[in-house]
């Protein structure tokens, strides 16, 4: 007899609502000649689920909150396992919340879904903005056509990787010049001096993780340079601080650390976040400009957003702190850059005026989705899997690893779906050549 699984009960509840038997057999990631039972796909998110309630139990999440703050809206687009709605509904119920939103590419995060957002009267979530302070999308598009480059792909792809640094830790080969790094007000403000050496050295690096250049071709014919990354070091140094300066807790299950907006640390700590901001939009006009220089061509349209971020906002006629974490501002007329994966078509959106965006606290998504663990994707898929996806889109990869694999994500379409009514694409773009850091590449900076 087989002993028994903890998780088992709840693994069945989550394969059953995910439309499986949870007696069928499905393909062993480890053992690709065995099957095991559907349910046993469903142990890691019926684990986040149980730690997210037995912290919320213990009462480690759900302390004392304002009567006139509890019980805020909370708006859901898409379908979540449970661990995620858990986690994002105890998040709520810390400090002056006044609604909530759940975006639907939305999954477990540090503390917070990537992919949720809270609003607060008078204060701000470290835990919510996140360790990678103003990670964000930025897209150009370039009077030069895809056929003009189709059969230099290759050339650009390499000379892309020889002048952009990706991975850990990575200091550019050429010294980045920028007023920020000279704005002495800011550094002291932010608390953040002492990195500022750190920080130049930095600027204009990438990353690995999920962080990428990308090109594309839109419907006209053509090219659109792609990036997404935040800011670095910096963003996470100062996160770390702010976060146990604030009593916070590094880890997934965890309360949120909030702030006072008017308190010596929340004054320091929003200083801090908006320096972090500023350095991350310097890196990628610097990281763009450099890949259009290697292409050619001139600028003709650009695209620009945070998605881990906090801005003051007026919503329903009150002044409101809104972080968006993994999520992307989205009012109407507002445009954004959304990737989808390496091997599937990004797009151009903007939002619209309706009740469901106002409840949205105008709102959207900042990607597709993941729908397994950077770990379980290596179980789960093989490099020759990928190569094929890619072949098949005519996307040519450098570097790039299993966990970034298009199977890993869930399909951008059907996510946006969800979002109708809230916002619009105006262009679709496809992938054609994509540079991320290497396999094996660990990246402390990202989250």
């Amino acid at each position: 007899m087989r002993p028994s699984d903890p998780l088992e009960a709840r693994a069945r509840e989550l394969c059953i609502a995910a439309g499986l038997d949870p007696d069928s057999r499905i393909p062993n990631p480890a053992k690709p000649d065995k099957t095991m039972p559907a349910w046993t796909g469903f142990r890691a998110p019926a684990l986040a689920a149980k730690q997210v309630e037995d912290a919320a139990r213990a009462g480690a999440i759900l302390g004392e909150q304002p009567e006139g703050y509890r019980d805020a809206p909370l708006s859901v687009f898409g379908a979540h396992d449970e661990g995620t709605i858990a986690q994002m509904r105890n998040c709520m119920r810390v400090g002056a919340v006044v609604g909530g939103v759940l975006c639907a590419d939305g999954h477990l995060g540090y503390a917070q879904p990537v992919g949720g957002v809270i609003a607060y009267a008078g204060q701000v979530s470290v835990s919510g903005v996140g360790f990678d302070i103003g990670c964000g999308n930025m897209a150009v598009r370039l009077d030069t056509p895809f056929a003009a480059v189709r059969d230099r792909v290759p050339e650009i792809l390499a000379d892309i990787r020889r002048v952009i640094s990706f991975g850990v830790g990575r200091a550019n080969a050429e010294r980045v010049e920028h007023a920020l790094l000279d704005d002495a007000d800011a550094w002291h403000a932010s608390g953040m001096e002492d990195y500022r050496q750190k920080a130049a050295a930095q600027l204009g690096t990438v990353g690995s993780g999920n962080h990428y250049v990308d090109l594309f071709e839109d419907e006209a014919g053509l090219v659109w340079i792609g990036v997404h990354f935040g800011s670095r070091g910096l963003g996470h140094t100062s996160a770390t601080r702010y976060l146990k300066a604030a009593g916070g807790k590094d880890g997934m299950h965890v309360p949120p650390a909030v702030v006072d907006e008017a308190s010596e640390l929340g004054i320091r700590y929003l200083a801090a976040m908006e320096l972090a901001g500023r350095y991350a939009y310097a890196g990628r006009e610097w990281v763009v400009e450099r890949v259009r220089a290697i292409i050619g061509g001139a600028v003709t349209d650009s695209v620009h957003n945070h998605h881990n971020y906090a801005w003051k906002e007026v919503h329903g006629g009150r002044a409101v702190w809104v972080v968006r974490k993994g999520a992307t501002p989205a009012f109407p007329g507002q445009r954004g850059f959304v990737g989808g994966s390496m091997g599937d078509d990004a797009v151009i959106l903007e939002g619209v005026e309706s009740e469901a965006a106002r409840a949205a606290f105008h709102s959207t998504v900042h990607g597709a989705g993941r729908v397994t663990s950077r770990r379980e994707a290596h179980r789960r898929f093989s490099r020759a899997q990928m190569e094929d996806w890619l072949r098949g889109r005519g996307v040519l990869l450098s570097g790039g690893d299993l966990d970034e694999s298009p199977m890993a994500y869930r399909r951008l379409p059907e996510v946006i779906a969800h979002h109708a009514g809230t916002v619009r694409v105006l262009h679709r773009l496809r992938p054609f050549a994509v540079a991320m850091a290497g396999a094996g590449e660990f990246d402390p900076f990202k989250d």
